[in-house]
């Protein structure tokens, strides 16, 4: 059954946990006022998200926690890795782009990685909120959520930070390069 296989196995659950608080605790500046006591009691209850969130660090996002939305009680975590995740680069936009190639197609693209994590792609204003944080993807790029109608017109965005400043650009939704990739964020 599908939903079986989204269950961390204790070990991973004891681990994972370790590695989260751990990068918690060195980062408190991404997450003024919050209690991780708190936010791994939601965790705790939540296999699913914990599974999502495994998968996020698994691919190289070092997932934490950004803030907290009182309206639904929930903890948002972003991808924080100093560059685009990983194991999340040479992808298209979405399906449409990456079947659209005649050749070299990649393995994968960016919105059924995200969907098959749990996650969501980050909007253009989320990631310049996390740029807020640090100093994200100075050698890479990320691929950011596209508004349909520029999509529709075969394009997609992504977002780098260059000279000390975020930007925003577009390629062809089929495009993929070695040095983009893409930054999810979770609600727990």
């Amino acid at each position: 059954m599908h939903s079986n296989k989204k269950k961390l196995l204790p070990e991973q659950h004891s681990a994972l946990l370790s590695t989260l608080k751990a990068r918690f605790e060195k980062n408190m500046n991404r997450h003024k006022n919050l209690e991780w006591a708190k936010i791994q009691a939601k965790l705790e209850v939540n296999q699913k998200k914990l599974w999502s969130l495994n998968e996020m660090e698994s691919t190289g996002g070092e997932p934490d926690v950004v803030s907290y939305d009182k309206n639904t009680d929930e903890y948002i975590f972003y991808d924080c890795s100093a560059e685009s995740p990983k194991g999340r680069r040479s992808i298209c936009y979405d399906r449409e782009g990456q079947d659209s190639r005649k050749e070299h197609q990649p393995e994968n693209n960016a919105l059924d990685m995200a969907d098959a994590i749990g996650i969501a792609l980050l909007t253009e204003e989320q990631y310049r909120e996390l740029q807020k944080l640090g100093s994200f993807d100075l050698k890479t790029s990320s691929w950011v959520q596209t508004p349909s109608g520029i999509r529709k017109l075969g394009g997609a965005l992504f977002c780098d930070r260059r000279y000390d400043n975020v930007f925003v650009y577009h390629n062809g939704a089929s495009s993929y390069y070695s040095a983009r990739g893409f930054r999810g964020l979770l609600r727990v």
